[in-house]
């Protein structure tokens, strides 16, 4: 079926987001949602760009753009998925400019006027150059703002958290005095939790990847033991409005069960 003419189509989507929001008023919302921002390099091949730093640009800008979704929707809590640990391994030449536009983007949603507070997790010891530092001073100016949450994941690893959360909680405990052993014989779920990169996100409520893969990529293995997940065949670049109004419907008729 051939498409509708732009200037056809934008009003009847614009109608139809409409009255998808209308249907949402009342039903359960998530507060934490992660989403894995995926396929960026993808976009670009596909739209014609012969340098795939168009995607990563893209993908940049629609971080923000989603941000605001989340702020209209009363979602309370935001992590980022921008790059994994394994990304790290990459040639310079490709990871260079993908950390160039992570840069670009926390700075964007880290500015003046910006009301998201906004942190950096991840094993930002292993970026290359001054790019921890870069990130970690614009997120400063950020702390106590209140309204959304806002994680961004980069050079994280769901397992690497695991390990470096069972590391702080035994550092924690020797530097008060403790003794190992002790913490051996009564170490909880607790401890672990409370050790994560955002402690106070030790659950996640729903996830979302896009571009069609299916797995979660080490993304918040801990967090999401019980998270809904949600999977879009679109590219992030191209992930719009109403595909997100979508996964809010979806994770809304679903039963949690929380394995009971």
């Amino acid at each position: 079926m051939k498409l509708l003419p732009l200037f056809l189509r934008r009003p009847i989507e614009a109608v139809y987001e409409r009255r998808l929001a209308s249907t949402l008023v009342g039903l359960p919302r998530p507060q934490h949602v992660g989403i894995m921002v995926d396929g960026n390099r993808r976009w670009a091949r596909k739209a014609g760009h012969t340098d795939v730093r168009e995607g990563y640009r893209a993908g940049g800008a629609k971080v923000t753009t989603f941000l605001g979704w989340c702020t209209a929707a009363g979602i309370e809590h935001v992590t980022l998925f921008m790059l994994s640990d394994d990304n790290l391994g990459r040639p310079a030449e490709e990871l260079g400019p993908l950390i160039e536009v992570i840069e670009e983007t926390v700075r964007d949603i880290t500015a003046e006027g910006r009301d998201w507070e906004v942190q950096v997790i991840g094993s930002l010891d292993l970026l290359p150059g001054t790019s921890a530092q870069v990130l970690k001073e614009a997120t400063a100016a950020t702390t106590g703002r209140g309204g959304l949450k806002v994680d961004v994941a980069v050079g994280y690893g769901g397992r690497r958290e695991i390990v470096d959360a069972v590391k702080r909680a035994f550092e924690e405990h020797m530097a008060a005095g403790g003794d190992p052993a002790e913490l051996v014989a009564r170490f909880e779920i607790d401890d672990i939790s409370r050790h994560l990169y955002s402690p106070v996100a030790d659950h996640t409520d729903f996830i979302i990847r896009t571009s069609g893969e299916q797995r979660l990529s080490g993304f918040l293995l801990w967090q999401s033991a019980y998270a809904e997940m949600h999977w879009v065949d679109c590219y992030w670049p191209a992930f719009r409005h109403v595909d997100f109004l979508r996964a809010l419907r979806s994770y809304a008729n679903r039963e949690r069960r929380f394995g009971k």
